[in-house]
C-alpha cells in the first residue's frame, strides 16, 4: 500500500513539473509573436522607471496596474531589463493559475490525469492570448486565485486559507479596480450567505486581521515613497468612475452580444446549474451544503466576467473559464450522477473543441492584439531596434504588411533621441524608449489614447487635476522638450500648455518636437 502511495506522489510531482514547464513555455512563445504597441508595452518602461525611482500616482498618472509595474520592476531586477524577462512575468502568472487549478481539482479527488488535462486547457487559454503583462488579465487571475483559496478555505476550514484570501484580492484590486470589484462584491454576498446559513463566524477574524495588516503595509509603503493619498483617490478611484458611467450607457443588449459571444461558457455551466437546482428541490437543506456554495462562487465569477467583457473595449479573454467550468461539471456529475458517462464524454468533447478553437483564434491568430489575416512569416527580429528586445518577432497590426518600414521609422526616432542630451519627455505607444535609451523619459501616463481612457480630456471634470499634475512634472524635472511619436496626437501637449509656453515642429512623419519656452506662467489656453 505504501509503495502505491509513493508511486502516486512521484507521478503527481512529474505532472506538476510538466504543467509548470508547459505553462511557462506556451506563454513565452506567444508573447514573442507580434505585438499591439499600446497594450503590449504598457508596463515595459514603467517597470524600468520604478528601478530609476519613478513611482505611480506621484510621477505618472495611473488609472490601473500599479502593482503590475512593481512586479515588473522585480522581474527586471532579477532577470535583467529585456523583453524576455518582461513576458516571463506574464508566463509566471500563467503557470501560477494553471498549477493552482490542478491543486484545486485534485482537492476534489478528480483523477490526476483528467486534472492535468483541464489545467493544460487553462494554461493554453489564460495568459497566452495577451502574452505580455496586462491589467485585465492580472486583475482576473489574481481574483481567480482568491476564489480558489476561498473554495479551499470552505472545503478544509483552514485558518491559513482564510488569512491568505485578502492578499490575492488586494493584488487583483491594485491591478485593476474592475473586474476585481465585481468579483469581490460577489464574494462578499456568498460569504454573508455561507456565514448566516451555516452559523460559521470564525473565518471573519482571520480574514479581517489579514486585511488590516495588508492595508497598514500599503499605507506605510505609500508614505515612504511619498505617494499622496488624494492623488491615489483622484487617479485610481474617482476619475475611472467617470469612464465607467459612459460605458454602462453604451452596453449592447442584443442577443448576439450577451448570449452568442459566450455560448460555450454558458454550455459549460449547464451541468452545474442542472445538478444544483435539482438538489435544491429534492435534497433537504442542500442550500447549506458546501457544494452549493462552490456553485454560487463559480456562477458569480462567470457572470461578473461576462459583465466586465460587455463593458470593456478589449477582445474577449475569458474563455479560460471553459476548462474550469467543465472540470467542476465533471466533478459534480461524478458525485451526483455516476451513470452519466455520456454527458461526461460530451463535456470532455466540448472542452477539447473549445480549447482548440480559441487557441487558434487568440494564440495562433493573435486576435486579442487586433491581428486579422496576418502573415506572421513577415515578422522581423525586434533586436534590430535594440538588443534588449531580443526574441520578439516584430509585427504590428498597423504595419503588418511591411514591419521593416516601421522598424526603420523607430530607428530614426531612436537615433534622434539618443543625440538629444536635454531633459525630455517622451509620449509614445511604443513605451520602450526609457529602456532602450537607458534613461528617464518622464512620461506623464502609461499610454496615450484619444478617447480619454489614459488621462482626462478637456471635457472631463478631472482635467484640471491632470493639467496641474502635468505642469508640475515639467517644472520640477526641468523638462526642455516634449517629443510625441505618432500615433500619439502631436496636439496633445498643446491642450495642456498655453501657446506662449510651447513651440512645436515636425521632425519626421512620426516624430514631433515641442520646445518648452520660458514664459511667466504655464497657464491654460
Amino acid at each position: 500500500m505504501k509503495k502505491n502511495i509513493n508511486i502516486f506522489k512521484y507521478e503527481e510531482k512529474i505532472i506538476i513539473f510538466l504543467l509548470l514547464l508547459f505553462s511557462l513555455i506556451i506563454n513565452q512563445h506567444y508573447g514573442n509573436k507580434g505585438i499591439f504597441p499600446l497594450d503590449s508595452f504598457s508596463h515595459f518602461d514603467r517597470g524600468f522607471g520604478i528601478l530609476l525611482g519613478e513611482h505611480p500616482f506621484k510621477d505618472y498618472w495611473v488609472i490601473s496596474g500599479p502593482v503590475i509595474d512593481y512586479f515588473q520592476s522585480f522581474f527586471f531586477y532579477i532577470f535583467g531589463t529585456n523583453w524576455q524577462s518582461y513576458i516571463f512575468h506574464a508566463s509566471f502568472v500563467n503557470a501560477l493559475v494553471a498549477l493552482s487549478t490542478f491543486v484545486l481539482l485534485r482537492n476534489f479527488n478528480l483523477n490526476i490525469y483528467i486534472s492535468f488535462i483541464y489545467s493544460i486547457g487553462v494554461a493554453i487559454l489564460a495568459y497566452p492570448s495577451s502574452g505580455t503583462p496586462f491589467v485585465d488579465h492580472h486583475s482576473v487571475f489574481f481574483s481567480l486565485l482568491g476564489l480558489y483559496f476561498l473554495i479551499l478555505a470552505i472545503k478544509n476550514d483552514s485558518k491559513l486559507y482564510w488569512s491568505i484570501l485578502p492578499f490575492f484580492f488586494t493584488i487583483a484590486f491594485f491591478s485593476k479596480v474592475v473586474p476585481s470589484l465585481y468579483i469581490v462584491a460577489s464574494v462578499f454576498f456568498v460569504l454573508i450567505f455561507y456565514t448566516l446559513v451555516n452559523k460559521k463566524f470564525n473565518w471573519i477574524k482571520y480574514s479581517f486581521f489579514s486585511l488590516v495588516l495588508i492595508v497598514l503595509v500599503i499605507i506605510s509603503i505609500a508614505k515612504i515613497l511619498g505617494i499622496n493619498f488624494s492623488s491615489f483617490l483622484t487617479q485610481y478611484i474617482f476619475y475611472p468612475q467617470t469612464l465607467g458611467t459612459e460605458r454602462y450607457s453604451e452596453i449592447d443588449f442584443s442577443f448576439k452580444n450577451i448570449f452568442l459571444r459566450f455560448k460555450f461558457i454558458y454550455i459549460s455551466l449547464l451541468p452545474l446549474i442542472y445538478i444544483n437546482f435539482k438538489n435544491l428541490f429534492f435534497k433537504k437543506n442542500y442550500f447549506k451544503e458546501k457544494d452549493f456554495i462552490y456553485f454560487l462562487i463559480l456562477i458569480f465569477l462567470t457572470f461578473s466576467l461576462i459583465f466586465h467583457q460587455l463593458l470593456t473595449k478589449n477582445q474577449i479573454f475569458i474563455f479560460f473559464l471553459i476548462p474550469i467550468l467543465t472540470a467542476f461539471s465533471h466533478i459534480s456529475l461524478m458525485k451526483y450522477n455516476k451513470k452519466s458517462k455520456i454527458i461526461i464524454f460530451l463535456i470532455l468533447s466540448l472542452f477539447f473543441y473549445t480549447t482548440f478553437k480559441y487557441h487558434l483564434r487568440f494564440n495562433e491568430d493573435r486576435k486579442f492584439h487586433e491581428f486579422v489575416e496576418t502573415n506572421f512569416e513577415l515578422s522581423v527580429p525586434a533586436k534590430k531596434i535594440d538588443r534588449k528586445l531580443f526574441g520578439l518577432k516584430w509585427i504590428t497590426p498597423e504595419y503588418k504588411a511591411n514591419p521593416e518600414d516601421e522598424i526603420d521609422l523607430i530607428l530614426n526616432v531612436k537615433s534622434y533621441l539618443q543625440n538629444d542630451k536635454r531633459k525630455k519627455m517622451i509620449m509614445a505607444h511604443h513605451a520602450f524608449f526609457s529602456v532602450i535609451l537607458d534613461q528617464k523619459t518622464f512620461t506623464p501616463t502609461r499610454f496615450f489614447t484619444k478617447h480619454g481612457v489614459s488621462h482626462p480630456t478637456k471635457e472631463n471634470k478631472y482635467f484640471k487635476n491632470y493639467r496641474k499634475f502635468f505642469i508640475r512634472k515639467i517644472t520640477e524635472n526641468d523638462i526642455k522638450v516634449i517629443y510625441t511619436i505618432r500615433p500619439v496626437d502631436p496636439y496633445f501637449p498643446m491642450e495642456l500648455l498655453s501657446k506662449e509656453c510651447i513651440k512645436s515642429s515636425s521632425l519626421s512623419s512620426i516624430l514631433d518636437a515641442h520646445l518648452i519656452l520660458e514664459c511667466d506662467n504655464l497657464k491654460s489656453n
